[in-house]
């Protein structure tokens, strides 16, 4: 006899378990198929830096959290509905994020007195009541696992490490995600790898079958398709979308695309994705440290290509300066900064938007450089694009600002046309460009300077740190055109406003309150924003994509309002800015603990600074 399915609009499910567990695979594979069923969805994987922290313990748990839904999902959510957890550190590391009533999946075989004791237990949280409140189910995973896989000549050790598999089984079952995305996967992923193959899908259709037939689970759970544009879809992670924008950057423009780096979490994707593309023309080179890969970078960019360096916080404080130096010889330059939890090594994969101060101020001397921010983990493609223009139009490094958040999470994104996609030129100087013969920094009406390819015939000139002079480029000590030329790399910056959107708020005109956000903090925004619309609170909502130099209607846009709450996850950089710069007594709003904030925290605080 079929089980009752019960109808849900959203659902947050968590996986948790060792690092060794594959939970971050096993989360992958569930948004995939959740994808390929037309969920709205976010993700939030949450792993440990370590390589391999202490088995068994709370420091090695890792996690992966995701929510679909019928209609607009904006965040990963704040409280899982759902808790997997396949061992006892991960129940301790987790269990607190459930919600009250929540449902939690129990791998029975892993709750050993050995395990209870590396995750911390004083006792049995499955006899000694910590679990009351939560509709609980005990799976032995791994003893079923173990036994779907016999006969096929594997270990004991060999067979467990599948039980991810069975987890992924069970919850494709209970949410009714279809079983042949991944099994087709698992044929593509093990080919010519026949027991491997056999052994996980083998679980997996272990764990399908247990969820169908068992006692122990009398329903699944059916969420509709979410509506959507017509189109192509694909999910996409932030990371991903940050690399093809790119090379969609370099296509448009016509300039070849050199990406340099080194190693750093987590910001290293960025590298992985980018050697993937040679049939685009893209050239990407591991340099042997932060510093090699920003020269190599910027010394592609003299020869005419799109140079692009990527990294996190402790990387770009090494490459402070050669960012001054590309930003004294005017070439176009991207330096994509990942940020990370903070200062030093700090937390490298927890999230946080703690450097836009250091991308705004973090060189030596005057040395404005334009920064851009991505929002979402689709909108880093289009970000990308948008600081590879503004680089290339105006000869001038670009800063662009992802986090890990945004690097490692996921949604749908529907593919856009390529005819849709803005151009831009780089107008190389082919020839000489005055009577008295070419001259390098003689300007165009956006104040960008001719780029000159070397080995040019006839356009040979001087580039390098020294101050220069207007015009000709000779180098130049005098007083009078240091500071002349400081302010014409301000102004050339400052320009850059004049070809970006005016900042439009998602808001009724009446609304006593404006919330401005910046990066990731968009989904959560937005979903905090709407649930206090519903209950009628006059709240809007804007978000700067441009941190430097800002929308130029954005003082307008802050009169508009009596209030301005700022949301980040920093001590409140932007709320600096905006106060000094448009004498604004903006409200910060501020947490820093590695992961984002929720929106359950921020429709507090919004109702919090409303009714004050």
């Amino acid at each position: 006899m079929s089980k009752a399915v019960e109808q849900r609009d959203r659902v947050i499910i968590r996986f948790a378990g060792d690092s060794g567990d594959g939970m971050q695979l096993t989360g992958d594979r569930f948004t995939n198929a959740t994808a390929v069923l037309g969920n709205d969805l976010a993700t939030l994987p949450d792993f440990p830096a370590e390589i391999r922290a202490p088995a068994g313990t709370v420091h090695g748990v890792s996690a992966f959290q995701i929510q679909f839904a019928s209609e607009d999902v904006t965040t990963p959510g704040d409280h899982p509905n759902v808790l997997v957890a396949m061992n006892p550190a991960a129940l301790k590391a987790d269990l607190h994020t459930v919600t009250s009533g929540g449902t939690v999946i129990l791998n029975e075989d892993a709750f050993t007195q050995r395990n209870l004791e590396k995750a911390g237990y004083d006792g049995d949280p499955l006899a000694d009541g910590t679990l009351e409140g939560y509709q609980v189910f005990k799976v032995p995973m791994t003893t079923i696992t173990v036994r779907a896989t016999e006969g096929l000549g594997l270990t004991k050790k060999e067979a467990e490490r599948s039980k991810n598999m069975f987890a992924l089984g069970l919850l494709s079952w209970m949410y009714g995600r279809p079983p042949e995305t991944t099994l087709d996967w698992l044929e593509r992923k093990f080919s010519g790898k026949e027991q491997i193959l056999e052994a996980n899908v083998g679980a997996f259709k272990a764990g399908y079958n247990f969820g169908e037939t068992t006692e122990l689970f009398a329903q699944s759970y059916e969420v509709k398709p979410a509506p959507a544009t017509p189109g192509l879809y694909r999910n996409v992670a932030g990371s991903t979308a940050l690399a093809w924008g790119l090379v969609a950057a370099s296509d448009r423009s016509g300039v070849p695309l050199f990406y340099a780096s080194y190693p750093i979490t987590p910001a290293s994707e960025l590298l992985h994705e980018l050697s993937r593309h040679k049939n685009f023309g893209v050239v990407t080179l591991q340099a042997e440290d932060e510093i090699a890969a920003v020269n190599m970078a910027l010394g592609a960019s003299f020869a005419g290509k799109l140079g692009v360096t990527g990294t996190s916080g402790p990387g770009m404080d090494l490459k402070a300066e050669t960012l001054g130096l590309a930003v004294i010889m005017e070439l176009p330059m991207v330096i994509v900064d990942v940020m990370r939890s903070g200062p030093s090594t700090g937390m490298p994969t927890k999230t946080e938007q703690t450097d836009l101060l250091l991308a705004l101020f973090g060189r030596h001397g005057e040395s404005p450089m334009p920064i851009v921010a991505a929002k979402s983990p689709s909108h880093c493609f289009d970000a990308a694009i948008e600081a590879s223009r503004i680089a290339v139009t105006y000869r001038t490094p670009v800063i662009l600002l992802s986090d890990t958040f945004l690097a490692n999470s996921s949604e749908p994104w529907l593919l856009p046309q390529v005819d849709d996609l803005p151009t831009f030129s780089p107008d190389y100087a082919t020839g000489t460009n005055h009577p008295d013969g070419f001259l390098p920094y003689l300007r165009d009406d956006k104040l960008a300077r001719p780029w000159a390819l070397p080995g040019t015939e006839g356009l040979e000139h001087r580039i390098g740190g020294l101050e220069r002079e207007e015009v000709t480029g000779n180098i130049s000590y005098e007083p009078e055109n240091h500071e002349a030329m400081t302010l014409l790399r301000e102004r050339k910056v400052e320009a850059v406003a004049g070809s970006i959107p005016e900042l439009e708020p998602e808001a009724n005109e009446d609304a006593d309150l404006l919330v401005l956000g910046w990066g990731s903090s968009h989904g959560t925004i937005r979903a905090a924003v709407r649930r206090v619309r519903r209950e009628g609170g006059k709240v809007a909502h804007a978000h700067l994509v441009h941190l430097n130099p800002f929308p130029p209607n954005l003082g307008e846009v802050l009169r508009r309002y009596p209030k301005v709450l700022i949301p980040e996850m920093n001590r409140g950089q932007l709320a600096l800015l905006v106060r000094g710069r448009f004498l604004i007594d903006a409200i910060s709003y501020t947490k820093v603990q590695g992961i984002p904030i929720f929106a359950g925290e921020l429709e507090d605080e919004i109702r919090r600074v409303l009714d004050a």
